[in-house]
């Protein structure tokens, strides 16, 4: 973090916030992921370069996110692409359609992953009979991807103990004190909250691949993705899980001006924003402008051009 703070000071003008400075609700992601350091990596970037805004920065998650800047409780967070585009389109578990949410820009893959501890000998879903589970709450992203890859293996909750925790810590905390052998979650990797765990306990992290096609069925926004070799303790061989691409959105209300001036500094910083997680020295401006089913705001829509990326 102090190295991205050190690179925006060197090649950015830093800029006074002004008194009246205006503040943008900003929403995160649950602790133990990666949306909280990178969220906090952005408001400082943000806030050094554009006079006249602060970022209030707000634990959340990718529906709630959707959810909190459709209603107007928030002007700007991070998403996850499969469930945005069921916000857009009214999908549950939306209730409506949402109307006010636009994409800022993609950033870089999401990985569904399911950790075991190692000694409860769980290898596939149908291992998860009876035993505890550390879901998110209800209505999260990881949450609904969680019932998703149940149903594409003929489970449901009824079928687990299912246990619905506020943070990736707090899941953490429950398999390491035996209370769940369990627990699933959606962010990059490697994820703290797992490394925490897996400092602790002897893991497992589940081989999904053959989750893909029954989960495309229920969502073709699903893919497969690798989390390579070593990426955690223990873990000797590639393991494919399920992915999707987390994204920024931004109320579609916020100034063209402001949104502009937004991505082009996440764009230009991409490389130090890639010290808090390496997903990010990959994203290229075409990844950041790809079409993904949410209509682009203004503002990102007219950078993008600027740079030939669309």
């Amino acid at each position: 973090m102090r190295a991205l703070l050190l690179a925006s000071a060197l090649c950015l003008p830093f800029a006074a916030v002004p008194a009246e400075a205006q503040t943008l609700r900003f929403m995160t992601g649950p602790q133990g992921g990666v949306w909280v350091p990178l969220g906090g990596a952005l408001k400082n970037l943000w806030e050094q370069s554009i006079p006249g805004i602060t970022f209030q920065n707000l634990p959340g998650a990718g529906i709630a996110n959707v959810r909190a800047l459709d209603e107007g409780r928030a002007e700007i967070g991070f998403g996850n692409t499969i469930s945005t585009v069921d916000g857009v389109q009214g999908n549950p578990p939306f209730p409506r359609a949402t109307t006010q949410v636009c994409n800022l820009a993609s950033l870089y893959p999401q990985y569904f992953q399911v950790v075991a501890l190692a000694e409860a000998n769980i290898r596939t879903a149908a291992d998860l009979r009876g035993r505890g589970v550390a879901i998110q709450p209800r209505g999260n992203t990881a949450e609904v991807v969680t019932q998703h890859w149940l149903r594409a293996h003929g489970l449901s909750y009824s079928d687990i103990r299912a246990s619905f925790q506020a943070s990736y810590n707090d899941a953490v905390s429950m398999l390491r004190d035996g209370q769940a052998q369990v627990f699933t979650l959606g962010t990059a990797i490697p994820a703290s909250s797992v490394m925490d765990l897996g400092s602790a306990r002897r893991i497992t992290i589940l081989d999904l691949r053959d989750s893909i096609e029954p989960m495309r069925r229920i969502n073709p926004g699903y893919v497969g993705v690798t989390i390579p070799a070593n990426t955690y303790p223990g873990q000797t061989q590639d393991v494919t899980t399920i992915g999707y691409a987390t994204h920024l959105i931004v109320r579609c209300d916020q100034p063209e001006e402001r949104v502009f001036r937004m991505v082009e500094l996440l764009h230009r910083n991409l490389a130090e924003l890639a010290n808090v997680t390496r997903d990010l020295a990959r994203t290229t401006p075409r990844d950041m402008a790809a079409d993904i089913g949410v209509p682009l705001h203004p503002g990102a829509a007219r950078y993008f051009r600027s740079i030939g990326a669309m």
